[in-house]
């Protein structure tokens, strides 16, 4: 058995843990989906308030596209999906984009 030999245990663990990466959300105008079925899009898949889901369909229609909200990156993907389904399934071309914030 050897003797003088010390063994230092650090039982303390630093973690560096970061916040996740947050995404945008967000809705690209055309010209056939109507300004009433992104409202209620708005409303029924990001729990905007009518005068809010008024507000972001307005900037679609104006400047091209509008933010629906910012999530971590899966909830932005499912909500991305979820509004591609919904709209695709009443015929509509309506576009969404993720996008770092």
């Amino acid at each position: 058995m050897a003797t003088g030999t010390d063994i230092v245990i650090n039982d303390k663990i630093d973690f560096d843990i970061k916040e996740p990466r947050l995404w945008k959300v967000i809705l690209l105008n055309d010209d056939r989906t109507p300004m009433d079925f992104v409202i209620d899009l708005l409303k029924d898949v990001f729990k905007h308030h009518e005068e809010t889901a008024k507000t972001i369909t307005l900037d679609i229609h104006n400047t091209g596209s509008g933010i629906a909200g910012v999530y971590s990156y899966e909830i932005a993907e499912h909500k991305g999906v979820e509004v591609k389904t919904i709209a695709s399934a009443q015929g509509f071309p309506l576009q969404v984009k993720l996008e770092e914030e």
